[in-house]
């Protein structure tokens, strides 16, 4: 191999390295700043005993039962586990577009949406036993409205991975895998429209502001989100593992399992149940993508200016 190849691989390399560490950084900013509108979201979808009020009113009654810091209780293995699911998405995603798109601006929404989609399943089936964990972990101490609800006694990360596993076996790490398989259409979606509204927004070389970065990020999320929420519901109900259906476990969940959480939502609150919570989720999704993409845009822009390095790779 010529030194021009090499270096144009180590290159690329570098690249990629900087993207998946932006976007691993501007998503863990991101939640930071509204984490607790995903612990009202949370609380939504997994105790169906709980009315739906509006997320300012939920957050104050969460407040006053379990006190403020109740509202980041979680916060750090969140923040791991979306640290390296965003790494490996950013990583995967990056890595694909390399190869696949070649020269810049000759991306299209289906290449865009198949690169989304595989970057997608990397990622669940790599870091899903972290978002079990996490889940078990943000929910612990909470005061459900569902009796029925037992409290779990983690000491942290690696007491809950070894708990799991101890009492429920290795293949409950992977609970709600298959949801979140089929939601990889979810940050596939968002991608295909953030690529495509920034092609946009960019033609003719022109410069796109960070409020047009954050617009653009936020229309894209509410689109996905609000496409694909039903089944976040079931996945949340999966990881946190207490939900009532035959056949529960396995390593890649159970297709009866979702069927069943989804048609037994909707008996017992209407189609309108399986949206419950939504409100909070929009707020919390929409505005953390969209902060998320405006970082993650700044920080891989100042690092190339900083080592010299032209962006070839415009997204």
């Amino acid at each position: 191999m010529s030194d021009n190849g090499a270096s144009a691989i180590n290159l690329l390399s570098y690249e990629t390295l900087v993207h998946a560490v932006a976007g691993a950084v501007g998503s863990m900013t991101a939640m930071s700043v509204f984490f607790p509108l995903d612990t009202a979201r949370i609380r939504l979808q997994v105790d169906e005993n709980r009315k739906s009020k509006l997320t300012a009113i939920l957050l104050a009654e969460i407040a006053k039962e379990e006190g403020l810091l109740s509202l980041y209780r979680g916060w750090f293995p969140v923040i791991s586990s979306l640290c390296c699911s965003n790494f490996v998405y950013f990583y995967t995603f990056n890595t694909l577009k390399q190869i696949m798109v070649g020269n810049p601006g000759q991306s299209r929404p289906g290449k865009d949406l198949l690169m989304g989609f595989i970057s997608g399943a990397v990622n669940v089936l790599l870091t899903t036993p972290m978002w079990v964990v996490n889940t078990r972990l943000k929910l612990q101490g909470a005061k459900f409205r569902n009796e029925d609800f037992q409290q779990t006694h983690y000491r942290g990360i690696f007491d809950a991975f070894s708990q799991i596993i101890a009492s429920e076996g290795v293949g409950t790490l992977w609970n709600g895998t298959l949801p979140s398989l089929v939601l990889v259409f979810n940050p596939a979606v968002v991608f295909m429209f953030y690529e495509a509204m920034k092609r946009r927004a960019g033609r003719g070389g022109r410069k796109i502001t960070s409020a047009e970065i954050f617009l653009i990020g936020a229309v894209a999320k509410a689109i996905a989100t609000t496409a694909t929420y039903p089944l976040q519901t079931v996945q949340a109900i999966l990881r946190f593992g207490q939900h009532k259906a035959e056949g529960k476990g396995g390593l890649l969940g159970s297709l009866r399992n979702i069927v069943y959480l989804l048609m037994d939502r909707i008996k017992r609150h209407g189609v309108l149940g399986l949206y419950k919570g939504l409100e909070a989720k929009l707020l919390q999704t929409v505005l953390t993508a969209a902060l998320m993409f405006v970082v993650y845009e700044k920080i891989t822009a100042a690092t190339f200016k900083v080592m010299g390095i032209k962006k070839k790779l415009k997204h």
